[in-house]
Formats: C-alpha cells, sequence, structure tokens
C-alpha cells in the first residue's frame, strides 16, 4: 500500500504528518495530503536501457540566430534570439516589460504566441494600439496542462508569457512548486519544439526574480530591466548564449520604448561644466563602452563617525580609493562625509571606474574643477598606482567618440599622485 505524505504548495516540503507551519518557507496551513501512485513493473520492465553517445558522433549544429527587431534586445541578448532558447525577464511591477514584450511583438517576422495571464485582451489591445502593434495572437489560457497541449497541436515560433507567477500547475499560481513546475515545463516544450519563449518574473525587495533558484538555472538567459533616471536599461545576468553584463538602454516614451543609440551623450547630456566635484569615466558593461560622470560631494561632519554614501557604485571600492587618498596623498577626509554618485541612475561595477572616482573626490575637497575635455579609465591599487584595465582601446575609442581629446589611463599614467599634480596640483 502506498504511504501517504503531506507537501507544503507554496514551497513543496515534505512531511509524514500534516502540520500547521511550514518549517522551510514559513506558510501557514499549506499542506494538502499526496498519495504517490503505484509504480508499473510490466511497464518498467519493457523500457529501453539508455546509452551513453560518443562526442565525437554529435551533430554538430550551426546556431541559427534571428534578430529581435530591437538592436538594443540583440546586443544584450549576443546577437539575438537562438531557436528553443528560454530567457528569463525580470523588473520592479511598472518598469515595461509587458511594452518591451509589445515593441518584440511589433517587430518580430515570425509567428508569436502573447499568454496574458495578467491582462485582459482588452487592456492589451489598448496599449499594443497606443504602440502601433497591428496583429497579436493573445492566449488567456493559463492552466499548465491544457496551454502545452495548445502549443503541441500549434506550435508557435516565438511565445511570451506574462508572466511565469500567473501559471497554474502544483500548487496555487505563484507559489515556489508552480513556478517550478511551469518554468521546467516551459524549458522542455522549447527544447522539443524549437520554441524560443520569453517568461516575464516578478522579483523580490532585493530586486532578484521572485521562486527558486532553480528557475534562473534552468533557463538559457535571465535578463533584467532596471529604471535608470528616465531611461530604461535591459542587463543580462546570465547567457548561454552571450555576454554576461551587457546593457541596452531605451527611453520610455508616449509611443512605447525607443532604443538609445548612443547612450554616453544621452547620460552626459546634463553635465555641468566648471565644476570641482565632476570627473568623466571610461566604463565597460558587457561588450559596451560607455563615457559617464562620476559626481563627488565633501562636506563637513556633524557626526563622531563620517558618512560614506555611494550610488551607482561598488561601495566597497569606493571606500578602498579614499583609503588611498587619505594614506598615500595625505588628503584629509577624517572630518567630511563624502557623496559619490555616478550620475544618470546606471549602477555599473567596473575597477575602471577608480581613478575617475579619486579624481572626483579629490576635485570636490581641494575645490578645484577638472578640465571639460578630460576623460579618465583605470583600477586604482593599494599603493597608489593606476593599474591596467580591460577593453581600452575600446573605452579610449568611445571617449573619441564622446568629444574628449585628452585622457588618464594605464598607458600614459602610472600612479595616482602623477595624475592628481598634473590636473589639480
Amino acid at each position: 500500500m502506498a504511504k501517504t505524505s503531506y507537501t507544503c504548495v507554496e514551497c513543496g516540503y515534505r512531511t509524514p504528518k500534516p502540520l500547521g507551519r511550514c518549517p522551510a518557507c514559513g506558510s501557514w496551513e499549506s499542506f494538502q495530503e499526496v498519495t504517490p501512485s503505484p509504480r508499473a513493473p510490466s511497464r518498467q520492465a519493457h523500457l529501453e536501457a539508455p546509452s551513453p553517445i560518443p562526442l565525437s558522433q554529435v551533430n554538430e549544429l550551426e546556431e541559427k540566430r534571428f534578430s529581435s527587431g530591437l538592436s538594443e534586445v540583440d546586443r544584450v541578448l549576443g546577437g539575438g534570439f537562438v531557436p528553443g532558447e528560454v530567457v528569463l525577464l525580470g523588473g520592479e511591477p511598472g518598469v515595461g516589460k509587458s511594452t518591451l514584450l509589445l515593441e518584440l511583438a511589433k517587430h518580430l517576422t515570425r509567428k508569436v504566441y502573447y499568454l496574458a495571464g495578467e491582462e485582459s485582451p482588452a487592456q492589451i489591445k489598448l496599449r499594443a494600439r497606443r504602440l502601433g502593434v497591428k496583429d497579436l495572437l493573445l492566449l488567456k489560457e493559463t492552466r499548465l496542462e491544457p496551454l502545452l497541449s495548445l502549443l503541441e497541436r500549434d506550435p508557435p515560433e516565438v511565445l511570451f508569457v506574462d508572466s511565469i507567477q500567473t501559471i497554474e500547475a502544483v500548487g496555487s499560481p505563484g507559489s515556489l512548486v508552480a513556478v517550478r513546475e511551469a518554468t521546467h515545463a516551459f524549458v522542455r516544450l522549447a527544447k522539443e519544439e524549437g520554441i524560443t519563449i520569453l517568461l516575464v518574473g516578478h522579483v523580490t525587495k532585493e530586486g532578484v526574480v521572485a521562486g527558486p533558484k532553480s528557475i534562473e538555472h534552468a533557463v538559457d538567459a535571465t535578463l533584467y530591466l532596471e529604471s535608470a533616471g528616465v531611461y530604461r536599461v535591459l542587463r543580462s545576468a546570465k547567457n548561454r548564449f552571450g555576454p554576461v553584463g551587457e546593457l541596452g538602454v531605451f527611453r520610455m516614451e508616449e509611443e512605447g520604448l525607443v532604443e538609445v543609440e548612443n547612450p554616453s551623450e544621452a547620460f552626459l547630456l546634463e553635465r555641468p561644466i566648471g565644476v570641482p566635484g565632476s570627473a568623466i569615466a571610461l566604463a565597460l558593461a558587457g561588450e559596451r563602452a560607455l563615457a559617464l560622470e562620476v559626481q563627488a560631494l565633501a562636506a563637513k561632519t556633524p557626526f563622531p563617525a563620517p558618512r560614506r554614501v555611494v550610488q551607482g557604485l561598488d561601495a566597497k571600492r569606493v571606500d578602498m580609493v579614499l583609503a588611498v587618498l587619505e594614506r598615500r596623498l595625505g588628503l584629509p577626509l577624517g572630518n567630511l562625509d563624502i557623496y559619490v554618485n555616478l550620475a544618470g541612475g546606471l549602477k555599473v561595477q567596473d575597477p575602471g571606474l577608480d581613478l575617475a572616482v579619486a579624481l572626483a573626490v579629490y576635485s570636490a575637497v581641494v575645490g578645484k574643477a577638472l578640465p571639460p575635455d578630460l576623460a579618465a579609465v583605470g583600477e586604482v591599487g593599494l599603493l597608489g598606482e593606476v593599474r591596467s584595465v580591460v577593453g581600452l582601446e575600446r573605452r579610449l575609442r568611445e571617449g573619441k567618440r564622446a568629444g574628449f581629446s585628452r585622457f588618464l589611463h594605464p598607458g600614459n599614467t602610472r600612479s595616482l599622485g602623477k595624475a592628481v599634480e598634473q590636473y589639480l596640483g
């Protein structure tokens, strides 16, 4: 006789007896009785035993990508979509995930299904009319099994699922079990039928996709759509078919998301000239070089311990640069609050911004502005040396394209002290 167990519908935790509160996820009254189906030995006896396949006998299939119709999305994906690829798209509510899906549907020349789990067809039609989407095949079925039957009977080339948390699988929609089961089902469907699937996922307070971590391992690419001031930034956190950390920049307009072809120009548009505490950094996000403004402000602190506030940069690296300025260059920071900001709302984790951060802070403390045609790139070591960075030539080309004529980089500046003496001494 099959032994009865109890499973939490929220996270899948199993126990031999019912519990009031799940010890794994903390949910109350979430256990359901589960009786495992008896095995069928006769069927098992007829199963063919699998055998390993030598690598030399595997057919090499050329990677056949197809364009999304948006060059910024193609950049982030590494050249476009791949048939059979599953992409997970996360982002805060209202950031523009559904708008991005409709923009893709408008530009794709393939058979596209749009699974609308969060909005009614009438709501989607209103937005589609505003974005100029003339025709679209909508699906309202959110039950997993009937949905899979429909997709296997009449498969599309591209499927948008908005969102994965609305799919009714094992357990209640949005639960850890339901999200995991639905994701794995869509991954199997994509690999078997060659369908490109884009799953929209909700995010938690920490800014990561809600649900079990296994769903990010199952998909081929994980993208995040983030807000950066008036712009929207599409960032790749995982990509089996392209670079990780690549950025695509859009501007939200009345007619939808508009691609920003020159992000450096856009982010430097409101840059003040001749103001202390401003330095231009040549950053690298994925394969894309950007000219960005680093701003610093120093103010006398009223507190026993001075504050260090950092926005858009790695706070630990900024702390290290401040320590180098104080210890190696003798810059007095002990009674000053230091604020460092990457203007424009972007978040970039790049050691190559160290030199620009150091120059901006030094400029803010001494009250002397840097030349407006100067851009800096380089990692600052603990001994005050300027170290080499990845993609220096690419960064310098972007700096010249952005209109800068003077550069501080590891090729012409070996120490932070010399850089400060040359322009702020």
